[in-house]
């Protein structure tokens, strides 16, 4: 075995096949640095190229795409503060305030750092796992994965900010919108006001970015300055990768995580970075600065999702079942390649296999070398004059919305989720409890549903459903104690003694709106089956409950109502984010007479005027560089942009089609 191993390490290490690799390593770089767009449309983009290609070549260079794009995303996540992909959402909370403090360079080299050994990692456990981990996959039934997402929903106790029922409700309010759409147990539709756009649910990218990412453009929009309010790079290259080595077992424990996550059908890379997160806020002693910029809040999620690539490869060779989107896409591109996924890929294509690990460590030290290299100019963005990167931005959050389905009701559902976002933001509601409430809604239910088709309800006595329940319990024992010492738990939307309100009714009224929405969630569930109505009752009991706390607490007065009275607007002078989200209202408004493209044009012109005060020469450049990116963009992808009233009367030529 040895022997082979090493064999197809001399036949990968030709210059044929490592140019097939850095040609999918150099694809991942750029799909990963735009949000949203993600490792399956990178993967599609190759298939056409597989054809009469020899076997190594096109595994080097799909591999290559595949390790890179957990690396690569980082760069928006960082210095954005916009989730490059599902996989990189909790990289984002200590990620993007230290670049605004001038410290992304020694984000972004810790980042690549924990990245290279998570991504090593996840080969070595590939490699000494290919032989005996069929009886360990095989042994997570619907029933252990359903107690797995109940193991990630625990996560909310250490995610909540400084109130836990916050974070109770925020989870709830996700679960409440990813039950959105049919049920997966009976298909009879839930909560879709008869909209057939609804009827599959709401994107994950459209949620994640609407949530996180629209709320951060307006509010860096209102400072008027750039990203970084110190240097544009900071110093710190070598002091993030010592950041890394320093905190090892930390990073080897999260690469565990994250490969064994992976491993396990239907979990993958959206939830693998919250757990990972969770973890390091559980087991560190000192929480002050986690959602301030917190180093370790950096390290954790991302050592974690690039392991996730060599855990999800498990299950796809083994068993032929892919561990993800993006694994279905490569189990796709194996057959085409004749290539049969199963049991004979640790027998007689042994060798194959081996070529895959070593394509996957190789494509880990490239693609950081290569992320490495681009890391300073990326970063010097952070010192532009934010006016005019925003319309970029919101360009390539629109674009990243409108994957999902490429329809006009993609942005408007970024519209609503960027509300839900900026009032969470606001009033200080846990978005990342409900990204993971969202996150693991439909999964969830699914599981519950096989376990209870399958097993019954004797389904919660089976061993391996006990052993992740008790793990679950102490999850949540140590989510919920309270730190005893010097540390605080974690503040994640801002500094609670900058933001106690005297006036309360603004506070009140979001929780009677959620109260609202919570009754409505509880509504719907009777009006379905038992087991699609399981989900919904117990939704709408449990966060209408938080939040009718919550409510009752801010009830009692700015004082008497503690942490429960939150508001970042309170001392606010300059209107709130009122303005620039009536931009992109305009936006998407001129999107539904006009057309995408042609309305990109006219914000551009009209917002680097007005609100940026650009000049003439600048304004027109910048927008015919946006234009020329999105044209290649929809070319590469073969992408038709949304229309709108006046695509539906005349047949206009492309790109304004």
């Amino acid at each position: 075995m040895i022997d082979l191993l090493f064999a197809t390490l001399a036949n990968l290490l030709t210059v044929q096949h490592m140019g097939f690799m850095v040609v999918g390593v150099a694809l991942g770089l750029v799909i990963g640095v735009l949000p949203g767009v993600g490792g399956i449309a990178g993967l599609s983009l190759l298939l056409p190229f597989l054809y009469g290609m020899d076997e190594t070549s096109a595994l080097a260079m799909l591999i290559g795409l595949l390790a890179i794009v957990p690396t690569a995303d980082t760069f928006t996540s960082i210095l954005m503060g916009i989730p490059g992909s599902s996989a990189s959402q909790a990289t984002v909370l200590d990620g993007f305030p230290l670049a605004r403090q001038g410290q992304a360079a020694r984000a972004l080299s810790a980042a690549f750092a924990a990245s290279l050994i998570g991504g090593l990692f996840g080969a070595l456990i590939l490699t000494f796992s290919v032989l005996i981990a069929a009886p360990i996959i095989l042994s997570f039934g619907s029933a252990e994965l359903f107690m797995l997402t109940l193991f990630g929903l625990s996560m909310v106790g250490v995610l909540s900010g400084a109130n836990i029922l916050k974070g109770v409700a925020s989870a709830s309010l996700g679960l409440a919108f990813g039950l959105v759409g049919a049920s997966p147990a009976t298909s009879e539709p839930r909560m879709d006001f008869n909209a057939l756009y609804l009827i599959d649910g709401i994107p994950l990218v459209t949620v994640a970015l609407g949530i996180f990412a629209l709320p951060e453009v307006l509010d860096l929009l209102r400072s008027g300055g750039s990203i970084s309010q110190g240097a544009p790079l900071g110093r710190g290259w070598f002091t993030g990768v010592r950041d890394t080595l320093k905190n090892f077992w930390l990073t080897i424990r999260c690469s565990g995580i994250g490969a064994l996550i992976g491993a396990i059908p239907g979990i993958g890379g959206s939830v693998v970075d919250w757990i990972a997160y969770g973890h390091v806020v559980q087991t560190a002693k000192d929480k002050s600065q986690f959602g301030k910029g917190d180093i370790r809040g950096v390290i954790a999620p991302e050592s974690a999702n690039n392991a996730t690539q060599g855990g999800a490869l498990l299950p796809t060779l083994l068993f032929g079942i892919p561990g993800s989107g993006s694994m279905a896409i490569f189990l796709a591109a194996m057959i085409l390649l004749g290539l049969q996924p199963g049991p004979g890929m640790a027998k007689e294509n042994l060798g194959t296999t081996y070529t895959i690990i070593w394509s996957l460590a190789i494509a880990n030290v490239i693609g950081t070398a290569m992320c490495i290299a681009l890391a300073p100019g990326i970063a010097r963005l952070t010192a532009v004059r934010y006016p005019l990167i925003a319309p970029f931005m919101i360009m390539v959050i629109c674009f990243a919305a409108f994957q999902a389905t490429r329809d006009l009701y993609d942005l408007v559902a970024l519209l609503v989720m960027g509300l839900v976002g900026i009032f969470m933001r606001r009033f200080g509601w846990s978005r990342p409890a409900f990204l993971i409430g969202f996150v693991l809604a439909l999964g969830g239910e699914r599981y519950l549903y096989q376990a209870v088709q399958f097993y019954g309800w004797d389904f919660l006595t089976r061993p391996l459903v006990l052993v992740i329940g008790a793990i679950t319990v102490v999850s949540l024992w140590a989510g919920l104690r309270r730190p005893v010492g010097g540390g605080k738990q974690i503040e994640t939307e801002g500094p609670a003694d900058v933001a106690h309100a005297r006036v309360l009714w603004p506070q009140m009224a979001f929780c009677l709106v959620l109260l609202g929405g919570f009754a409505f969630t509880f509504q719907q569930g009777l009006q379905v089956s038992f087991l699609a109505r399981i989900f919904p009752v117990a939704v709408g009991i449990v966060g209408g409950l938080a939040t009718l706390i919550i409510l009752v607490q801010q009830a009692r007065g700015p004082i008497a109502a503690g942490n429960a009275n939150f508001d970042s607007e309170a001392n606010a002078t300059d209107g709130g984010p009122w303005r620039y989200l009536a931009w992109f209202v305009g936006f998407i408004g001129v999107v539904a007479l006009i057309g995408f493209f042609a309305a990109l044009i006219a914000f551009f012109i009209a917002f680097l005027r007005i609100v940026a005060r650009a000049s003439w020469p600048l304004t027109l450049a910048l927008t015919a560089a946006a234009a020329t990116l999105m044209l290649v963009m929809s070319h590469m992808l073969t992408l038709v942009f949304p229309g709108g009233v006046l695509q539906a009367y005349f047949d206009l030529p492309w790109p304004f089609r």
